[in-house]
């Protein structure tokens, strides 16, 4: 069983006091003093006043960090959501911090000194903390405390399972093997290695740390091998029996000594959607200033290509069914959408709701490099600066595509149309559109900053490996 480990605990707790101390001094030297002078003979003006605010301030990040679970080697926590919960800490106590500064009346304490403390408290602590986490992957990728784990069942589920383990061996899960009583070919590397009867001998021969159950609606066997495996002391999951379905927000209750699960609708507040326009408003208007160059290289790239306009405009349906123009930089041939009703017959996803060839006759040479590396997207930066579109949601339909949605499909158009998504980070053209869907519904329900900064941060090794685009 994967726990956060607490025997690491004093060690981040005298880095994360090094750092803040170092912080604070930083600030407040250079805020009365030259760099010259910090090293001869340093002026120091209200230190003992300067000390009790730095003082209090670090034990009020401390506290917050330890709430937020930040003192503990937690695998299954990501890089973002470990440095949203650092900035998220660094200014819950900054402006704890800044109301008592105002009503105490402390004039002393400058501007300066305030905001560069908490930038710096921001860039450091964040910054030790990236460093620790990929130092962590390595050890662990590399076979460091690795967990084992049995999956009980070989199915669709089991097989999602495994590509997720596959997926972020990071996190430290092996998994040594399935159990299944009608099935006795197991997927890729990982082979079925007996039946549901075989739990406790293949468990000990195999050093099973950890069971997860694919397959609840057997009752009776799945009892059995739950108290097997408690008696074993092995960790045990159990996934839903309706996890076939799109699932709203789960939680966990209990009705007296009943666990109940419990499904329910996430519904956000205006002032969510506030928050997550403005950040789409700056950072679309920072990356289309940083990417300028980028754009004049690209219209020139296509413009020596093949004949026709630089940019694509097509109509796409967005927020609650609004059509909007959909920018992107061209990489098929001028006359793509005539030859679209020729090549019907071919398409490779066989759902028919969306349309896609891995080898399209359309796309021009520049435009098949454009596409894997995600470049002809880039305009889409306008639409978000309009917005159309946001940074990070599911992918704008066609008119087409939502004639065919049935109603769960429309949910996807409740919230703005994203450049990245979920879908887009695993597994991109790759995916059905049946899981495509069940990941934007997932993210729609369980959407936060939070998450948007974590899809983001994963869209970047996507795109340069260009992985499932096409």
């Amino acid at each position: 069983m994967i726990k956060a480990r607490r025997k690491i605990y004093p060690v981040y707790l005298f880095v994360d006091i090094v750092i803040i101390g170092l912080s604070f001094a930083f600030s407040y030297l250079l805020r009365y003093n030259s760099p010259a002078e910090v090293f001869r003979e340093a002026y120091l003006p209200n230190l003992r006043d300067y000390f009790f605010i730095f003082l209090l301030w670090s034990v009020f990040l401390i506290i917050s960090f330890k709430r937020r679970n930040l003192y503990t080697t937690d695998r299954s926590l990501n890089i973002p959501r470990e440095m949203s919960r650092v900035i998220i800490s660094i200014c819950y106590t900054g402006v704890l911090i800044g109301t008592i500064i105002f009503f105490a009346q402390y004039k002393f304490f400058s501007r300066q000194v305030f905001l560069t403390s908490f930038i710096s408290l921001a860039v450091f602590l964040s910054g030790w903390r990236i460093i620790k986490r990929l130092i962590l992957r390595k050890l662990i990728a590399g076979g460091y405390h690795n967990i084992n784990v049995l999956i009980v069942g070989v199915g669709r589920v089991g097989k999602i399972i495994l590509e997720e383990i596959k997926k972020t061996p990071w996190g430290g899960f092996r998994a040594v093997g399935f159990l299944d009583d009608n099935v006795q070919t197991g997927f890729g590397d990982v082979p079925v290695l007996g039946k549901l009867s075989d739990f406790a001998v293949i468990a000990k021969q195999h050093f099973v740390d950890e069971v997860i159950v694919t397959i609840p609606s057997e009752k009776i066997a799945v009892s059995e091998i739950i108290r097997q495996a408690k008696e074993m002391r092995l960790g045990i999951k159990v996934v839903p029996e309706n996890f076939e379905e799109p699932l709203p927000v789960l939680s966990i209750s209990q009705l007296g000594v009943i666990p109940l699960l419990t499904y329910k609708e996430r519904r956000h507040h205006p002032a969510e959607f506030a928050m997550k326009r403005l950040f789409d408003l700056v950072s679309s208007f920072i990356l289309l200033v940083v990417s300028a160059p980028v754009f004049l290289l690209t219209a020139v790239l296509i413009k020596l290509d093949s004949r026709g306009p630089v940019f694509y405009k097509q109509k796409r349906v967005g927020f609650k069914g609004k059509h909007f123009n959909f920018y992107k930089f061209r990489s098929m041939v001028a006359d793509a959408d005539k030859r679209k009703e020729e090549l019907v017959e071919k398409n490779e996803v066989k759902d028919g709701v969306i349309f896609k060839i891995k080898q399209d006759p359309r796309v021009t040479k520049v435009g098949r490099f454009l596409r894997r590396h995600s470049l002809d997207e880039l305009p889409q930066l306008v639409n978000v600066l309009m917005g159309d579109m946001s940074l990070v949601g599911p992918r704008p339909p066609l008119a087409d595509e939502v004639a065919k949605y049935s109603h769960v499909h429309m949910q996807r158009l409740s919230i703005r149309p994203g450049m990245t998504g979920l879908s887009q980070v695993r597994g991109r053209s790759e995916l059905t559109f049946t899981r495509w869907v069940k990941w934007d519904l997932w993210y729609i329900n369980n959407w936060s900053i939070g998450l948007d900064l974590q899809i983001l941060w994963r869209t970047i090794p996507a795109v340069i490996k260009g992985e499932g685009a096409y």
